[in-house]
Formats: C-alpha cells, structure tokens, sequence
C-alpha cells in the first residue's frame, strides 16, 4: 500500500515541477535526486532504504515560496512514516 501511495505521490510532485515556474536550478535538482531516489528504492523493493532527511529539509525549503511542493513533500514523508521508515 504505501509503494502504491508513494508512486502517485511521486507522480504528482512530478507534476508540479513541470508546472512551476518559478523553481530555481538548484532547487529544482534536489527535488529531482530526492524523486529518483524514491523511485530506486521502490523498484527495488527496499522502501526501508528511503533518507526523509533529505525530504524534510526539501520541504522547509519550500515552506514558504512554493507551498504545494512542500504540501507534497510532506505527504511523502508521512506515507513514508506510516510504512515504519
């Protein structure tokens, strides 16, 4: 349940950084890394090798000028939670 939560997760922050604008390169890269790790760990069934470290920080980052990214992020660090990671 939770890959299947986390892969729309993905899919939607996917969807938003296609959709923002006003992301700069550096911060745009990080939610990329943060996005393929994600997606490694679940093709290879090892959602217990997911970091939220990184993603926590993501979504402070992004508290304030990009509130839906951080609202997705946050999503993804609670479903990750949920799993016992």
């Amino acid at each position: 349940m939770a890959s299947e939560d986390l892969r729309a997760l993905l899919a939607e922050l996917h969807e938003r950084l296609r959709s923002t604008r006003t992301l700069d390169l550096e911060s745009r890269g990080l939610l990329t890394t943060v996005a393929r790790d994600i997606e490694q760990a679940l093709e290879n069934d090892d959602e217990a090798g997911v970091a939220t470290e990184p993603v926590e920080t993501l979504a402070v980052r992004f508290e304030a000028d990009h509130p839906s990214l951080a609202g997705v992020l946050r999503q993804i660090m609670d479903t990750l939670g949920k799993a016992g990671i």
